[in-house]
């Protein structure tokens, strides 16, 4: 088994570093988070840290990078409180990829990378036509963590929106069905299918491990 130590990582070049260290805590979500300015501006961008924080309140988070030149969509969320999580299926995964390239503030993503905004009535924020599975959220809380300069944003939903034919029904989402891709890495996808679903563990039902 290789080992790489502290020195060696820190030596490697930066992109390698970068993909290195993305590609190792597993598989992640392939999300484009669409928000909206008060000038009506639009703003599109592909994140691969959302995760799941409770069910009841149902809580979303993800992460942002330090904000800089490029922190639109944080700083469309803290101007009006809401934004939309919209998940990559295979077909728009290479147009969703390229809403990360350094755009000019005035170029909205959606239109540079040919992906539809969509409005739900009462909700300002701008959906991805083209996802399959999609929510809006209103922001609710950040906690800044200041080892890196990241910000954990937390959102609570507001409503989901899914294709027909996609949720079970226990309540799953059909992801394979919808087929949602997955990311690894800063650039590399992955298309992933079901390959078991369990009873809910109990430590007195064991099964006969294989």
């Amino acid at each position: 088994m290789r080992t790489i130590d502290l020195q060696e990582l820190q030596s490697l070049e930066r992109f390698k570093r970068a993909n290195l260290v993305n590609s190792i805590s597993g598989f992640k979500p392939a999300n484009l988070i669409g928000t909206i300015n008060s000038k009506g501006q639009t703003n599109l961008a592909l994140f691969s840290s959302v995760v799941h924080l409770g069910a009841d309140p149902a809580l979303i988070g993800f992460i942002q990078r330090p904000v800089g030149v490029s922190g639109d969509t944080y700083r469309n969320i803290i101007e009006n409180g809401y934004y939309t999580i919209n998940q990559v299926s295979t077909e728009i995964v290479e147009r969703a990829h390229y809403t990360s390239a350094k755009f000019d503030p005035e170029v909205s993503e959606f239109s540079a990378c040919q992906l539809t905004e969509e409005y739900a009535e009462g909700f300002i924020a701008p959906f991805v036509k083209e996802s399959p599975v999609k929510m809006g959220l209103k922001f609710v809380e950040e906690i800044f963590i200041k080892h890196n300069n990241t910000r954990l944003i937390i959102g609570a939903i507001q409503l989901i929106q899914l294709e027909e034919g996609l949720l079970a029904e226990d309540g799953n989402i059909l992801l394979d069905k919808a087929n949602i891709i997955s990311v690894s890495g800063l650039e590399t996808y992955y298309h992933p299918a079901k390959i078991a679903q369990f009873p809910y563990a109990k430590a007195d039902q064991l099964p006969p491990f294989n």
